[in-house]
């Protein structure tokens, strides 16, 4: 019928409409135009929340894991500012899991760090653990989801 088939197009295109709200990684990786410091570094801006082995020092990157590695989609963030531009990034620390730990470029920089009963801040959690490479710890990457506009 007519009222039937209107309807299916309004489902529709309110489904279509509602699809960007949808909760979903929205990682970019970006980079920024004044990104000073030394990725391998750490003292590396990006680094001022982190506790592992650098990506950068073990065949990634600070924005991509080593090859054979598997980044978890489990992660803590923390808010870094940079040099450069004198802004605040939130920053996503991912870890890159599979193999074991690197065992190169091991920083501990605890900025912001929470305790463990928030662990969306805790740095000293295992993040491997809720992905899909099992439990092994390789490194940790940097990644900037956005800036922080309220800093």
């Amino acid at each position: 019928s007519r009222r039937s088939v209107v309807a299916g197009i309004g489902t529709l295109l309110a489904g279509a409409a509602a699809f960007p709200l949808l909760p979903v990684s929205r990682v970019r990786g970006e980079e920024v135009a004044n990104d000073p410091g030394d990725p391998e570094s750490c003292d590396y801006w990006r680094y001022c929340a982190i506790d592992g082995y650098l990506c950068s020092c073990c065949g990634g990157t600070h924005t991509a894991c080593p090859p054979g590695t598997i980044m978890s989609p489990i992660t803590w963030v923390g808010t870094c500012l940079n040099p450069g531009d004198n802004k605040h990034y939130i920053i996503s620390y991912n870890d890159c899991c599979g193999k074991s730990g690197c065992g190169r470029c091991g920083c501990v920089r605890n900025e912001g760090d929470k305790p463990m009963y928030l662990p969306q801040a805790a740095n000293n959690i295992n993040w491997c653990a809720g992905g899909s490479a099992d439990i092994i710890y390789n490194c940790s990457t940097a990644i900037i989801i956005g800036v922080d506009d309220d800093a």
